[in-house]
């Protein structure tokens, strides 16, 4: 008998009314968060003239951010995942509230409490960073049938990568023509189309637990499990690693300034290309999916992420080096679509949350601690070495990897 293989569908997953209610209301709060982030920065900065104001901001969201986001994932697996995301959303509608509020009436509330209050707000949404990323995870995998994993993790590559590009643009535009009170009441504007947009998904049930289990036990068996399976610890752990070497974000004002000899202009493009090529990236895997030799793939993705950043490093050429930076983050979409797709498919749905908040851990400890530890490699080895030691041992890992997680290496979809 013939076998007729199915074709495949890009578009198989928007075809599903709630993922596109969900996709549409995480692009828009992303576009949001997005835009505040720099309308907070620019403020900050007009407020204080110092640059190490700008560092308290990170710090502020980072601290709540890494205190809560294990604990959110423990919650997003015994509680109803639409009303977390739901609460959180609502929680980024009260911060764009209260940053709006200090706007108008400004000197009153520098004169008394200084900056404080405007850095508690982002420690806010650092909470609810933290608390809405498991659930949202957890959540998808419930709207899409499992064969559509990998087509949905495409398609929310592809929304937040425009959105991080597009926000800030965004942001700075309305901040600059309209000021600084229009732009944060544009923030709160789309984070309530969001709100309106979760809200037309449907519930979803809890999936089945261990009664009585404390939170540190549900909080241990959720580690133990990463711990164990080999395919998901190697898959978070390689782009962990990879993030923490090889990432050169953190150093591109030095080199649009000492090495390219541009301006803000080219620093944009510059920061600008990662997130261009993933877009890029994401269209390309909707039609052709890694759905075989999946785990050479990721190793491949993974060490070309590190060939480009090297070849960054050596670079005099402004064209060159946002070519180099956009491949980069093509690279870089292969194995993020690839890792949300393993933590989908190997995930049973009673530990989404857990696992979808160790990944959150990992990756947003890795930009932080990579971006301290870019900069002190530049002080220590010099610009460009450094930069050639990240990516180098961004390869020095993918060897490492593939070497001691052969289940990994051998993993298709």
């Amino acid at each position: 008998m013939e076998v007729i293989e199915e074709k495949h569908d890009p578009y198989a997953s928007l075809k599903i009314k709630e993922f596109r209610l969900f996709l549409s209301a995480r692009f828009i709060t992303t576009l949001a968060t997005q835009m505040q982030a720099l309308i907070v920065g620019w403020q900050i900065y007009e407020i204080t003239k110092d640059p190490f104001s700008l560092g308290l901001i990170g710090l502020a969201e980072a601290i709540p951010f890494m205190c809560m986001a294990m604990f959110a994932g423990h919650f997003a697996d015994i509680f109803n995942r639409r009303k977390i995301i739901l609460f959180t959303v609502f929680l980024y509608f009260l911060c764009a509230c209260a940053l709006m509020m200090f706007t108008l009436n400004l000197t009153e509330v520098l004169n008394s409490f200084g900056t404080l209050p405007i850095y508690l707000v982002v420690g806010i949404t650092g909470f609810a960073r933290a608390t809405v990323y498991p659930a949202q995870m957890a959540f998808v995998s419930q709207i899409v049938p499992r064969k559509l994993y990998p087509n949905s993790s495409t398609w929310n590559s592809t929304a937040w990568h425009i959105a991080a590009v597009a926000g800030p643009a965004l942001g700075g535009i309305i901040y600059g023509f309209f000021g600084i009170t229009k732009a944060y009441i544009t923030v709160m504007i789309l984070v309530s189309i969001g709100i309106l947009l979760y809200s037309g998904t449907k519930n979803k049930a809890i999936p089945p637990n261990e009664n009585n289990e404390s939170i540190i036990q549900s909080l241990s068996k959720g580690i133990k499990f990463v711990s164990k399976n080999q395919i998901i610890l190697g898959s978070l752990s390689l782009d962990m690693f990879a993030v923490l070497f090889g990432g050169a974000v953190a150093m591109l004002p030095v080199f649009a300034a000492e090495i390219l000899h541009t301006g803000p202009q080219g620093l944009g493009f510059l920061r600008a290309a990662p997130a261009i090529g993933a877009v890029i990236m994401s269209i390309i895997l909707a039609y052709y999916p890694p759905v075989k030799k999946t785990g050479k793939k990721l190793l491949y993705s993974v060490a070309c992420f590190g060939i480009c950043i090297i070849l960054f490093a050596i670079s005099q050429n402004i064209y060159l080096s946002i070519f180099l930076l956009m491949m980069s983050g093509m690279f870089d979409n292969v194995s993020y679509v690839i890792r949300q797709t393993i933590i989908q498919i190997y995930t049973p749905d009673n530990m989404r949350g857990r696992v979808a908040a160790i990944n959150s851990v990992f990756i947003g400890s890795s930009n932080e601690i990579g971006s301290f530890e870019s900069g002190l490699a530049a002080k220590i080895m010099g610009l460009i070495p450094s930069v050639i030691f990240g990516g180098s041992m961004t390869l020095v890992v993918v060897s490492i990897t593939a070497k001691v997680a052969p289940i990994l290496r051998k993993m298709k979809f």
